[in-house]
């Protein structure tokens, strides 16, 4: 039976937290067993709102590869590129522009959100690289013929866009690309240690990168149940952000935390610290691997080199189909 094809990829604009990795790369490690993969650091993409300063983009691409690497993801197995070492994706995106039509762009949910969101901070992206996001993001995408996409809901908009333009680019021309169809990923959501989403701008994350140091400091600093004042206090674990990661990381066990909690069994300081060890062990793999490539940085430039030769591979043959599907060869 022949596997799928999976296409998906990541912005370098900052560090990597545990959030991140639970909402996607963690699901990733799981594909790259049951697909073909195609994953890519989308440098371009992170130009749509941050193209003032680009400084940060070789520290960003590389710790991103790290992050990637550490998690599990086989180079080997998948193929782990930049997207702007891979030139067919600019092409592609200027011919699939010139045939999509602008309201199509200008409906996309996120759009005009994002325009208002982003402005309010200062950013001037009122820009065609920004209201052409999804057309790049559609390029991306179609150049592996991915047939299958692993996307949050917020995402299904983008999405439905890219399966409008293989249409019309299918009926225009030849039909060369498959309809990318949904893959939801119902991932773990984590929120920050003070409850709230976590989020670098409210610097309560957990650093992907994080040492079992680190973890174990960012762990003590979580917010707990705030009527619980005493360590007799019965308390309440379903306010509790202590509790949620339990319930995570620590699910064989989170009814007996859980009813510890409620009847003052267990402290919050001792919580706490079963939840870092925990988390520190499950972690350790990726600790480990991480600590490996560390020390051999030019072991990840290979890498991505290796991989951007397999894309450009591909994305090549592609191309040669599309040129000649618009009479451009």
């Amino acid at each position: 039976m022949t596997k799928g094809r999976i296409f998906s990829g990541m912005q370098p604009s900052g560090k990597f937290h545990l959030g991140n990795y639970m909402g996607a790369l963690e699901n990733w490690v799981k594909l790259q067993h049951e697909y073909e993969c195609f994953f890519s650091i989308v440098d371009w993409h992170a130009l749509t709102s941050s193209y003032e300063d680009t400084s940060k983009i070789p520290e960003r691409i590389h710790e991103m590869a790290l992050d990637w690497l550490s998690a599990g993801l086989d180079p080997e197995k998948n193929v782990i590129f930049v997207q702007s070492h891979v030139k067919e994706h600019a092409e592609l995106h200027l011919l699939l522009s010139m045939m999509t039509p602008l309201s199509w762009l200008e409906r996309v949910p996120t759009y005009k959100d994002k325009l208002q969101q982003l402005g309010t901070q200062g950013k001037d992206i009122n820009t065609y690289g920004f209201l052409g996001y999804p057309e790049l993001m559609t390029a991306d995408i179609i150049l592996y013929k991915a047939d299958t996409i692993p996307v949050g809901e917020d995402q299904l908009p983008h999405l439905e866009l890219s399966r409008e333009i293989v249409r019309r680019f299918n009926n225009l021309y030849q039909p060369i690309f498959p309809e990318p169809k949904p893959s939801l990923s119902k991932s773990a959501i984590l929120p920050g240690i003070d409850g709230r989403k976590m989020s670098k701008s409210y610097g309560n994350e957990i650093p992907f990168a994080a040492s079992p140091d680190e973890l174990r400091a960012r762990i003590r600093l979580m917010i707990t149940d705030p009527n619980r004042v005493k360590r007799t206090d019965l308390g309440n674990p379903d306010v509790c952000t202590v509790y949620t990661f339990h319930k995570i990381f620590n699910a064989e066990h989170s009814s007996e935390i859980s009813q510890s909690c409620r009847q003052a069994t267990i402290g919050c300081v001792d919580c706490k610290k079963c939840l870092a060890e925990k988390m520190v062990s499950n972690l350790a793999d990726i600790h480990i691997r991480r600590q490996e490539l560390e020390k051999n940085p030019g072991r990840v430039k290979e890498i991505l080199v290796f991989g951007s030769e397999r894309a450009r591979t591909v994305a090549a043959k592609t191309m040669d189909e599309v040129r000649q599907a618009m009479n451009l060869a």
